[in-house]
């Protein structure tokens, strides 16, 4: 894993900055420590940061092929480039090295830009093709790998993280119109991003530049719809399954430095870490993570799993000090506000491992595969109990039963308000409005001024993903979720590893893998409330069966006591403060509501003042140039 950055210029008589291609690099100096390359000619620079994984000492970059006309940097892994290599080598191609990203300039040469279909990794690269004048942006097919750029009258620039962009000179200009998706969803999952300009390429796209033409992007992958000519047991789709995580789990051990597992106590990373154990050599190392407060402390589970399998484990325990201490930095790293607090304790779980080891296998992505989430049953059950509602009883009387909602006690209120018996048919009721962080009718009372006028639909992108994707709710909304929420989990996962300089990968998006699940209806992945049901069937003589039965627990932080109690001065500072409230965004009194409401321990507003905090630490950072290591953190009260 690395980081790339690039310029091109409209006009080829121009040249390309080298110093501020220089800059670009070295704000991503995290992301590869152990050294730098660059290519600068005929209005094309490349640059590259190094962590060095498949061979050390020979995979430097920018790459070339034997006649160098063309050129590639690449953030990433290519897990199929043994058997690629042997095949282009058999055509004739020389290599001057044994790094896996070497093959795609080889491979570019043979299949032109429809290389990207017969990688298998992950991926974000760029090739300049010099006889042609022609570059390549491409992203691997789930995300995993991020890539931004900006393009402009005069040039074309690109970088694995926002922040190489604006060190190129990219002004910082918030984006307003996102306000809405990240006050529901927690980010933009479409291809726009806080900063006017800057522009995120989507998973499965390559964007093809030529002078001549300009920027054209196209999908190259798309995931499959379930297939419901699946037959066969549940048994014998879980030995498939089984077979399938194996291999995966088997190209991901590729590397020539120490790996480990991050090991939460799940049966995702717990499956993970029993595979890959068997493969080892020597007792795999484990990290794992927790709190001091035992009810959201998950390191049992974890040390459970680790003495199943023999391995080495390493913990670490988070206090609120720390927590709140990383924040500024992590908000820098991450580039826009940190959409989840479980991002926190994951970069001090990497820095942690990055003691020992130089990439670590996660367990992300099952949840979205498997229908892990327990929104998703849910929605299914809304959909079971209120279609005879729905069709029975009118609409106009359905209205009549919001005061008799409203009128019940808080705790029954509460799920009464998100069941059928408050909600609208459909998935922007169901699975948008139901589970946002601040629903729309919120949001109007919310924003204020210029902002109350914001029109933009905070759940377009997601809506457009469901309805697209084919089987059944349950299938779509996972669907939805691995083109919008994944990728956003995606990206925290490679921003706060990265910051640690470490090598994170996730073996259950194996593009192959995916797509094997993908074809499984959903009856073999959710059955009553069990979710999960054909993993837990794969995994059943590897996991303990303490885990393997257990609920799930997501990762847990115990923020909204802090913020309820001794870290009340964060939400003072960062909400409440006249310097927070002058932006204008915002009506006061409704903040001081919520805000007093979460402190009294009347309502659970935890997530909210999650995202109005990040909000405001990061347009301190972006925009109005705060230092994130100077920012004062208020003492615990």
């Amino acid at each position: 894993m690395c980081g790339i950055a690039g310029i091109l210029k409209i006009d080829p008589r121009a040249r390309a900055e080298e110093p501020r291609l220089q800059r670009m690099l070295q704000s991503l100096r995290h992301r590869g420590p152990d050294g730098e390359g660059t290519y600068v000619e005929d209005g094309i620079a490349l640059g590259h940061r190094r962590l060095a994984i498949v061979d050390p000492r020979g995979g430097r970059q920018p790459m070339t092929n034997e006649g160098s006309t063309a050129w590639l940097v690449c953030n990433g892994e290519i897990y199929n480039h043994p058997e690629l290599q042997a095949r282009l080598q058999g055509r004739g191609h020389v290599y001057r090295s044994n790094s896996d990203n070497e093959t795609i300039v080889h491979l570019h040469e043979e299949e032109g830009d429809e290389c990207v279909r017969s990688l298998r990794g992950m991926f974000a690269f760029a090739l300049w093709d010099k006889a042609r004048g022609r570059l390549l942006l491409a992203r691997d097919r789930l995300g995993i790998k991020p890539l931004y750029y900006v393009l402009t009258a005069q040039e074309l620039l690109f970088a694995s993280e926002i922040k190489a962009l604006l060190a190129a000179g990219v002004r910082a200009e918030f984006d307003e119109s996102v306000l809405p998706e990240y006050l529901a969803t927690r980010f933009v999952s479409g291809p726009g991003t806080f900063f006017k300009g800057i522009r995120k390429l989507l998973p499965g796209r390559v964007l093809r530049f030529t002078r001549e033409s300009g920027a054209r992007i196209e999908r190259y992958w798309t995931p499959p719809p379930p297939s419901e000519l699946t037959d066969g047991t549940l048994q014998e789709q879980a030995v498939k399954v089984r077979a399938g995580l194996e291999d995966s789990v088997k190209r991901h051990l590729m590397a020539d430095v120490p790996l480990g597992v991050f090991l939460s106590g799940g049966i995702d990373s717990t499956g993970i870490a029993a595979i890959a154990a068997r493969e080892m050599d020597q007792p795999i190392q484990t990290f794992g993570v927790g709190f001091a407060e035992e009810e959201v402390n998950e390191m049992s589970y974890a040390r459970l799993a680790a003495r199943a399998i023999g391995a080495r484990h390493h913990e670490v325990e988070v206090t609120a000090d720390q927590f709140f201490e990383s924040l500024p930095n992590l908000v820098w790293h991450e580039d826009e506000p940190i959409a989840f607090d479980a991002s926190i304790p994951l970069h001090i779980l990497s820095r942690l491992a990055a003691e020992h080891v130089k990439v670590v296998l996660t367990g992300e992505g099952a949840d979205e595969l498997f229908l892990g989430y327990n929104r998703y049953r849910v929605t299914a059950w809304n959909e079971a109990l209120g279609e005879l509602y729905w069709r029975l009883v009118p609409s106009t009387l359905r209205g009549r039963n919001s005061p008799l909602i409203k009128g019940l006690p808080r705790v029954v209120r509460r799920y009464a308000e998100r069941s059928f018996l408050g909600l609208d048919p459909g998935p922007r009721e169901l699975f948008c409005e139901n589970f946002a962080v601040f629903p729309t009718f919120l949001q109007k009372h919310l924003l204020t001024g210029s902002r109350a006028g914001l029109t933009r639909d905070p759940y377009e992108f997601i809506l457009r993903r469901y309805e697209e994707a084919q089987g059944d709710s349950l299938d779509r909304m996972a669907r939805a979720d691995l083109e919008t929420y994944l990728v956003e989990l995606l990206m925290k996962q490679d921003q706060m590893s990265m910051a640690a300089s470490i090598e994170s990968r996730v073996p259950y998006l194996d593009h192959v893998l995916v797509e094997q699940v993908l074809s499984l209806p959903s009856r073999f992945k959710l059955r009553g409330w069990r979710t999960k049901a054909v993993l837990r069937a794969a995994l059943k003589d590897l996991v303990p069966r303490a885990i393997l039965e257990r609920r799930k627990a997501g990762f847990p932080v115990p923020l909204g006591r802090w913020l309820r109690e001794a870290r009340w001065p964060v939400v003072q500072e960062f909400v409440l403060s006249p310097r927070s409230l002058r932006r204008g965004y915002f009506d006061p009194m409704l903040l001081r509501t919520l805000a007093q409401e979460h402190k009294s321990g009347v309502a659970d507003h935890c997530s909210r003042l999650w995202l109005l905090i990040n909000l405001e630490i990061w347009q301190r950072i972006f925009l109005e140039g705060e230092s994130p290591a100077a920012m004062p953190i208020p003492a615990a009260a």
